[in-house]
């Protein structure tokens, strides 16, 4: 082991002892102190963040294409780190005591969500990384579903370790997505038994997805939930937390999806996750500080053919 190596095992080690240290702490403390913490931090890491902050006002001017001032999109990136820091504390306040979501968290559609498991053959809820999406299925799982959750592991064995066995006394079960085969039987399986399967789909998916308009704009968007719905029949759901007042949160449950089925499979899928993506959008629209901006959601771009090269001559 070299030097770079053992520096990212102590660094890596403090941050678990941190963690854990966080999550005793978030046990006695009271919301309120919690809330004035994560509000101050966020103000703070404004500032220091500032790689962070640079992503998400270019994601911001892309998206909005000048139809936000300055102020406003510094407003946004505000509350979206504010967002954030409140979601990892209220996260931890969570795993130490499930019991505080009866009154945080308000379900609304649950009936669609109840119809589509009636039908036997599993639910794909779709979403983003939008609100405290981690406190949704802590909720869903409360309430008695069987919840799955499609994550990517972390670099951090011990801490991908901690946090698996904390989603799991909650009662949501990880699916890894790597390797890629066992996720993908690992999902079905849980759809063939009439589970939960979340997946989210907000994310550049470089070039193994397709490219649907987001904003205005091409991006590359996964194709999973659409395609295991093909494959399986299972129903799929868009799902979405907002935080309100008060520090409490809504849970939407959408109704179901209706696929445009076509003879043309690709197709299908193409206007399947079109949909999804337009969901998803609304919903950012009208929440904006609540999406995760510091991601590069328009990295990847289609391959320019040479009849768009003739167009621009032209």
């Amino acid at each position: 082991m070299n030097i770079k190596q053992i520096n990212r095992q102590i660094k890596r080690s403090i941050g678990l002892y941190c963690t854990k240290c966080v999550f005793t702490l978030l046990r006695v403390l009271p919301r309120w102190c919690v809330y004035i913490f994560a509000e101050s931090t966020a103000r703070i890491g404004y500032y220091i963040a500032v790689r962070h902050r640079r992503i998400a006002q270019e994601s911001l001017r892309i998206a909005f294409e000048g139809k936000k001032t300055e102020k406003e999109i510094k407003a946004i990136i505000i509350g979206c780190f504010s967002a954030m820091v409140k979601g990892m504390l209220e996260v931890f306040a969570s795993m130490g005591n499930p019991k505080i979501l009866d009154k945080m968290v308000a379900v609304e559609g649950r009936e669609n969500l109840d119809k589509a498991l009636a039908k036997g053959k599993g639910v794909i809820l779709v979403s983003a990384h939008f609100g405290n999406f981690p406190l949704l299925l802590t909720k869903l799982a409360i309430l008695g579903y069987k919840v799955n959750v499609v994550v990517r592991k972390m670099r951090d064995e011990k801490a991908d370790e901690y946090f698996r066995i904390k989603r799991d006394a909650l009662g949501v079960k990880s699916i890894y997505s790597h390797p890629r085969n066992t996720c993908v039987q690992n999902s079905i399986d849980a759809l063939r038994k009439n589970e939960l399967v979340f997946m989210l789909m907000d994310q550049n998916f470089g070039t193994g997805g397709v490219f649907v308009d987001f904003f205005g704009r091409k991006a590359a968007t996964a194709t999973g939930p659409v395609v295991f719905a093909l494959r399986t029949e299972a129903i799929i759901l868009p799902v979405f937390i907002i935080g309100g007042g008060n520090n409490t949160h809504r849970l939407i449950i959408e109704k179901e999806l209706e696929l445009r089925h076509d003879s043309d499979r690709q197709l299908v899928i193409q206007n399947g996750v079109a949909d999804i993506t337009k969901i998803i959008e609304k919903y950012i629209r009208q929440y904006p500080a609540e999406w995760g901006w510091i991601h590069r959601r328009w990295k990847t771009q289609p391959k320019k053919t040479k009849e768009d090269s003739d167009d621009k001559k032209n």
